[in-house]
């Protein structure tokens, strides 16, 4: 058999054309008995560079078209497409509407006190009992949304938010009132609608994960700027129980239609950016996993300590120099507007100089402008340092994210932050209660700032030790 006669066999037997459907054409259709007539190069050279180019040729068209397809398919709503970034705004849209949860009892606290004749310590506690239900919660939730999804947990959330509000009400002692902050407020209501919907974006994004990230974390700071003057609003024309029932009403109409842009299921099968954070942590010190951990975990609850003060008290703090709750209102939000800008640069600043570089610019920042608050008493410097405050402590928090992914495996960052997470909403819990016992017993807040300038050295101190300490891999049990 010619050796042109050969090749063509071979390609038969290799079904080229079913790969490349345009080849069948090169392949003669003549009975196998029947000999083409040329000379010899003709028939194999030529033939044999005609096939090469061909194949070539085919490979490029289906590689096109492949890129092609996938580009439409993101394109049609996938990772990184048009309805992603859609998604990202939903899911910030809805949690700065239940965060409502964490701020209402804040604006609403001289009411409270004044309403069931209360210390300014003991009407802090539905603020204590709220945070705390929605630490736990998001937990619960979170583990809710990665069974179920995330429209589950958003629609208990909106629903018992509603109820809770209206709820809350009709409560006629403190301790009831508190309980429905705690459990439908805090524990069932606000906390589906931050780490679970931050967890669900982080499914949408590859290159832009960072940033949408942080866009959805700062959900629930822009509810604390926009829900407080609103608030004090309502509750000086028509009162706290009127407003806290327009509350559940407005939440529920508004967040179960939202629920229902979300249906569309998780990308979970997406390709992962690449993992630029090594597997590192302390090695020179010998300091084991869990010894950094409970490092991190006392950090947040220290530094949360010292953030409850401003964040809490400020709206007393106001009526008590006789400037008026709306005047504290405005700057809680003011504070939590610069909170924002701080939480989208400490990303950016992060990814240059590191999580513990960042921490402690933000911890420094944050002790300074709590040592500001000691002498302003007037109306413009405490709007100035209102602004600082937010400037130098929105970026704290999600520094620790950082820090646990240069300190630890990339697979056991998620619990390690929850944990930490956990620590912070503890820690501003406490804080916020601990303000109001310094205030009762002094009958100022000067020692209520002085007390978190105390716990924010704690957490300056651990940043320098984390800072002077080799980064290596973890020395495990």
């Amino acid at each position: 058999m010619p050796l042109s006669r050969c090749f063509l066999e071979q390609t038969r037997r290799r079904k080229l054309p079913l790969t490349f459907p345009s080849l069948t054409r090169w392949v003669p259709s003549s009975p196998p008995g029947e000999r083409k007539k040329g000379r010899f190069g003709e028939n194999a050279i030529a033939l044999t560079g005609r096939v090469f180019v061909r194949i070539h040729r085919e490979k490029r068209r289906a590689m096109t078209a492949q890129a092609r397809a996938s580009d439409a398919e993101i394109d049609s709503g996938g990772v990184e497409s048009a309805y992603a970034w859609r998604r990202l705004l939903i899911s910030l849209l809805l949690a700065t509407l239940g965060g409502v949860g964490l701020w209402s009892t804040i604006v609403a606290l001289p009411a409270i006190q004044l309403e069931f004749g209360v210390g300014r310590a003991s009407a802090s506690l539905p603020y204590t009992a709220t945070s705390i239900g929605f630490g736990l919660g998001a937990l619960l939730m979170g583990r809710f949304a990665d069974r179920a999804g995330i429209v589950v947990p958003i629609r208990c959330g909106a629903l018992t938010l509603c109820f809770g509000y209206i709820a809350a009400a009709y409560t006629t002692s403190l301790w009831q009132f508190a309980l429905v902050q705690g459990v439908l407020i805090g524990l069932l209501g606000c906390s589906a609608t931050y780490g679970p919907l931050v967890a669900d974006v982080s499914h949408w994004f590859s290159r832009n994960r960072g940033i949408a990230v942080g866009v959805c974390a700062s959900g629930n700071y822009l509810a604390g700027t926009v829900w407080p003057p609103i608030l004090q609003h309502f509750i000086d024309t028509v009162g706290w129980r009127q407003t806290h029932i327009g509350i559940g009403i407005f939440c529920g109409v508004t967040m179960l239609p939202l629920s229902l842009l979300l249906r569309r299921p998780t990308p979970v099968a997406h390709g992962t950016a690449p993992n630029k954070t090594p597997t590192s942590g302390l090695s020179a010190s010998g300091t084991s996993p869990n010894g950094v951990q409970a490092l991190l975990i006392i950090a947040g609850f220290g530094c949360c300590i010292a953030m409850a003060m401003p964040q809490v008290h400020i709206v007393a703090y106001c009526a008590d120099l006789g400037y008026g709750v709306a005047r504290g209102a405005e700057m809680l939000s003011l504070m939590l507007g610069f909170g924002i800008i701080s939480r989208l640069a400490s990303g950016w600043i992060s990814d240059r100089i590191g999580g513990v570089r960042t921490m402690l610019i933000g911890s420094a920042l944050q002790c300074m402008t709590l040592l500001f608050y000691l002498p302003s008493d007037g109306l413009t410097s405490l709007y100035v340092v209102s602004a600082l405050f937010g400037l130098s402590q929105g970026g704290i928090v999600p520094s620790y994210a950082m820090i646990i992914r240069e300190y630890f495996p990339p697979r056991e960052a998620g619990t390690r932050f929850g944990l930490v997470l956990l620590a912070t909403i503890i820690g501003m819990a406490v804080g916020g209660w601990m303000s109001g016992a310094i205030y009762d017993l002094t009958g100022s807040y000067q020692a209520a700032f002085i007390n978190g300038i105390a716990w924010n050295v704690l957490n300056l101190a651990i940043a320098l030790w984390l800072l002077r300490r080799p980064r290596g891999r973890v020395v495990h049990a």
